[in-house]
């Protein structure tokens, strides 16, 4: 419908899934694979991002650490490790990266980040100065943290985590009480894991002077945001903000007359910071028109014009199953398109 227009394609993310193939495909970098421990201990293969030209590495916590990872209603979040996802960062900090993006969603494991810390050199002992188990559930034994060869392996390096829950690490609405269910864990053993994660918080801070037991975000991915910002230096970012501002995504805005976003399905949840919605507010504010195409639309006027959304179309027809309009997603999508720009070709007349 607008033969003449120039075309911009920015693939994007809010730092949930998605979010390294977004940055690895538009800032021309590789993906590696390598061999790492599941959160149920057992190897997996993953991979990360690599951008060679931004010495910045991009790992994805659901391919290392993912609930997905293991058969459904086996996890355990007692003993669950977030090893992997630490071996990963040390792969791609191996590889040259000076600065790593870590997305945190779809964890498995509510160890307070511990397993991947270790992995980077971080050591946690108990009383007689043994090594503690995996899991989160063993901090409750934790007395000492030794962090001499994780401060040497970081020394200049940038660790930013994609964080979008405001879960604290602790308490009713922390990591354990909010999340562990989700990962298999019963209400005795929910009570156990908070209390451990309650015990690192306390010797973290003794061991570095930061206190990340009620800090916003430190509950993430089972307390990964919090132990990696009381051990590693980490920052805690909204997913799609740190996102946009590696993508430079408001640079790409400069001339533009109109943008086109969308996602599976916009809801009520995608104001709450999804791709999206960090799109259409970083174009309204310079002006420019934004329309959407998702999979299915639930959301109101005034939800949309919140949003900073014109107009929203749904690729479902009517009567159609959700089945069968995935099965033919990618003509509908463009039947969609077409029908949209029409409409717009009209409104400019």
């Amino acid at each position: 419908m607008f033969p003449d227009a120039t075309y911009d394609l920015i693939p994007v993310a809010d730092g949930g899934d998605g979010t390294l193939d977004a940055l690895v495909t538009s800032l021309h970098g590789t993906e590696i694979e390598e061999t790492v421990t599941g959160p149920d201990g057992k190897p997996v293969r993953a991979a990360y991002g690599l951008i060679d030209a931004h010495s910045l590495g991009v790992v994805e916590m659901a391919r290392a650490s993912g609930l997905a990872l293991v058969a459904p209603g086996t996890n355990d979040a007692m003993t669950s490790t977030s090893r992997g996802t630490g071996e990963l960062i040390a792969a791609a900090l191996k590889a040259g990266a000076r600065r790593v993006i870590v997305a945190i969603g779809g964890s498995a494991t509510n160890d307070a980040g511990v397993g991947a810390l270790r992995a980077l050199g971080a050591r946690f002992l108990d009383a007689d100065a043994e090594e503690l188990p995996p899991g989160g559930a063993a901090l409750i034994r934790l007395r000492h943290i030794d962090t001499g060869d994780l401060e040497a392996r970081l020394a200049g390096v940038t660790i930013e985590i994609a964080c979008d829950v405001k879960n604290p690490l602790v308490g009713p609405n922390g990591a354990s009480a909010i999340y562990g269910p989700q990962k298999g864990a019963s209400p005795a053993e929910v009570a156990e894991l908070d209390a451990a994660l309650t015990q690192f918080a306390m010797v973290a801070a003794k061991t570095t002077g930061v206190d990340v037991r009620d800090v916003p975000g430190a509950g993430a991915a089972g307390g990964f945001g919090g132990g990696f910002l009381a051990l590693a230096g980490a920052q805690l970012r909204p997913g799609a903000d740190l996102v946009f501002d590696v993508l430079h995504f408001a640079d790409h805005l400069t001339g533009a007359d109109l943008v086109v976003t969308g996602e599976g399905r916009l809801d009520k949840q995608t104001l709450s910071g999804k791709a999206p919605y960090a799109v259409a507010q970083a174009a309204r504010a310079r002006g420019i028109p934004v329309v959407a195409i998702a999979g299915t639309v639930t959301t109101t006027p005034d939800e949309l014009e919140e949003m900073g959304i014109r107009e929203a179309v749904a690729i479902e027809p009517q009567g159609m199953s959700i089945q069968e309009s995935m099965r033919h997603a990618a003509s509908l999508t463009e039947d969609a398109a077409f029908n949209l720009a029409k409409r717009l070709r009209e409104d400019m007349k």
